[in-house]
């Protein structure tokens, strides 16, 4: 592993895409910089800034002078927080709100927020005027470490998570980790469970490396930056092998065809967070590869004590309503989950590990062994 940066530094991390390469820029105190950096893209284009209640809140006017300052002119539209706003309402409201901010195929859309606002503001701008360059600001630490980079961008269906979309890369990401001291506990948690799957994934020394710093990358020590920069470099250079998710970069969903299954049963609400829906995922692949002897319980419960250490959930029963209809039964689970994005020609494709820091493409997995494994862990208590 390398050093942890110290708290003045900034790291930039290229994502390699030939002509559509951009670059992520992490650091504290990072936001005053991006009307420069805007400005030095796209000389002359106006912004539209797409952002939620909550963010605006802290961010939106700092955000603002810092364009101003560069001299570029903005516009601001602001949506409500969550999983709601993901919709096809949601789309068309922003979108009508671009169009009357006469955002021209020069100028573009700035998503501050996190995935929910990342991931709706770069859908209108990919569909806008047949597409506009678009900035990521992310401020959650999911965002900052996952959504925020790779240029997918999209909208949840009523039949399931991020079913509607488009991949279309940023034109620049600026993750200052100054935004992440507003965020909640929970909040903040949920996130960690996507740096913690980088680890998992395919960097085992990372993964110890958390084991042993976690408390200071949640205490905001200069742990975090390094957590974020290790997390951007590993998701970077797969996006850069694999920008459409033809193979490898499936990799990248560990726990989410769980997770996403999970998300959607809970009506895509706050009983359980994206990032929760991913820590719960997560286990249960592990749990599910031991089953299947692709590695030890041993190896499984090293994944699942990590994630409950730091505080997120690891158990179906950890769900809040976890006894509502839909989450204690396996066959409505399984139907959800045929609708994940990775199912081909009927068949489920699981990420599934050989070990920790070592995960695989799974395709061959029989329905009814995966339905008898759910039903197992919702009879079991934790």
């Amino acid at each position: 592993m390398t050093a942890p940066l110290k708290h003045s530094d900034s790291v930039t991390v290229d994502v390699a895409l030939g002509d559509r390469a951009y670059d992520i820029v992490i650091g504290r105190d990072v936001l005053p910089s991006l009307g420069a950096r805007v400005a030095a893209l796209r000389p002359g284009a106006r912004a539209a800034i797409v952002t939620d209640r909550n963010v605006a809140k802290y961010w939106l006017e700092q955000t603002e002078a810092s364009l101003a300052a560069a001299g570029i002119a903005t516009s601001r539209i602001i949506v409500e927080e969550g999983e709601g706003s993901k919709t096809y309402d949601g789309l068309q409201r922003v979108c009508e709100a671009l169009i009357s901010a006469k955002i021209e195929r020069n100028d573009l859309v700035i998503a501050l927020g996190g995935g929910v606002v990342g991931d709706l503001a770069g859908f209108a701008a990919a569909i806008l005027r047949r597409g506009v360059d678009f900035v990521q600001v992310p401020t959650s630490l999911l965002a900052q470490v996952d959504s925020s980079v790779g240029g997918k961008t999209g909208i949840n269906s009523p039949q399931g998570k991020n079913l509607l979309g488009a991949f279309h890369q940023p034109l620049l990401v600026v993750a200052d980790t100054a935004v992440l001291d507003t965020l909640s506990p929970r909040q903040f948690r949920a996130g960690y469970a996507e740096v913690a799957k980088y680890g998992v994934l395919g960097d085992e020394a990372f993964f110890a490396w958390l084991e042993a710093n976690h408390a200071d990358v949640f205490s905001g020590g200069s742990a975090r930056e390094h957590a974020i920069a290790t997390s951007c470099r590993a998701k970077a250079a797969i996006v850069a092998r694999d920008e459409r998710e033809t193979g490898e970069r499936a990799l990248l969903n560990l726990g989410h065809t769980f997770g996403h299954a999970l998300e959607a049963a809970t009506g895509f609400s706050d009983r359980l967070f994206h990032g929760e829906g991913v820590a719960v995922g997560m286990v249960l692949a592990a749990e599910f590869s031991a089953e299947l002897g692709m590695i030890g319980q041993t190896e499984a419960a090293r994944v699942k004590h990590h994630l409950a250490e730091v505080g997120l959930p690891t158990h179906l029963q950890d769900i809040a309503g976890f006894a509502q209809e839909g989450l204690t039964d396996a066959d409505a689970l399984m139907v959800l989950m045929a609708q994940d994005k990775k199912v081909k020609r009927g068949r489920l494709t699981f990420i599934l590990l050989q070990a920790v820091g070592r995960a695989v493409i799974t395709s061959d997995v029989e329905p009814a062994v995966v339905r008898d494994f759910l039903a197992h862990k919702l009879a079991s208590k934790p």
